[in-house]
């Protein structure tokens, strides 16, 4: 794990460019939840309590018991906030990057929840496909344009690798479990969150929804990122001015300069922000 100053974050998803960059301040370690990147796959439910147990006892064996900063993108959302509920110490800061919140599929419109329990099914025969080596044959892993070289062939490995199709799987059907988990999580107190949210205005219109459902849908996300600021006293939000819902790659060089400050502000360096519960556009 990363140590700097006695001040580790520990960040977790899809961020080639953002650890580089914070590793410079801090040390920044990353991991592979079971059946992601080199993680071995697990056969028990991957909820968020058993996840955030996991994280905890690989801090653990891995000797990281510093002040901790844990950054969580998408569905780790739920994970963070587990953790910081059931295992507090040393924590000293949350990040959600566009995080997900608890039980959110409740307070989708109707087409989209029907829409992403038709997105599960696909999930499931795209694992299929993935075991014979179809998707692949197709040419559905090749790197994906509007990225880096490395990014863009980590965001077409991450959806085309058998394990990884079949843990994201597992995770998406404990989402209900995860949420109820979690649903009556914090506040923390004082801890520091610092939460970064997409633009609405980039998916203004979103492909397969007409555009009165895509401004409903636009509407509940940003109501629910709102509520994130629920969770402490020192939380601030920012929407990632032209991103979508991978801001550590859209705008990765938003989230490097703002969680290089929030880290200085954790530890007393840079003096803390006079705009606690503001929303802003950056």
């Amino acid at each position: 794990m990363l140590e700097a100053r006695g001040r580790p974050i520990f960040s977790s998803g899809l961020c080639p460019r953002c650890q580089p960059e914070l590793s410079k301040i801090t040390q920044v370690c990353s991991y592979d939840r079971a059946g992601f990147g080199w993680s071995e796959t697990r056969p028990e439910a991957r909820d968020a309590r058993r996840l955030s147990d996991e994280l905890h006892a690989l801090l653990g064996a891995a000797g990281v018991n510093g002040p901790t900063i844990l950054m969580g993108h998408s569905i780790s959302g739920m994970y963070i906030r587990d953790y910081a509920t059931r295992y507090p110490q040393n924590l000293v800061g949350l990040v959600f990057v566009d995080g997900s919140t608890p039980l959110q599929d409740e307070r989708f419109p109707a087409e989209m929840q029907a829409a992403e329990k038709k997105e599960f099914t696909m999930l499931r025969e795209l694992q299929a496909a993935s075991v014979l080596g179809l998707t692949r044959a197709i040419g559905g892993c090749a790197p994906e344009e509007g990225f880096s070289k490395s990014a863009a062939k980590m965001v077409a490995e991450d959806q085309c690798r058998t394990s990884v199709i079949a843990a994201a799987t597992q995770e998406l059907g404990a989402i209900g479990e995860s949420g109820n988990e979690t649903i009556h999580t914090g506040p923390f107190g004082d801890l520091p969150v610092l939460i970064f949210s997409q633009d609405p205005e980039h998916s203004a219109t979103i492909p397969g929804f007409s555009a009165e459902v895509s401004k409903a849908l636009n509407a509940t996300w940003n109501e629910m990122q709102e509520d994130l600021k629920k969770l402490s006293t020192r939380s601030r939000r920012i929407i990632a001015k032209g991103s979508g819902h991978y801001v550590q790659i859209e705008r990765v060089d938003l989230l490097n300069g703002e969680v290089t400050t929030f880290i200085r502000q954790v530890r007393g360096e840079a003096p803390r922000p006079t705009d606690y519960g503001s929303t802003k556009v950056e």
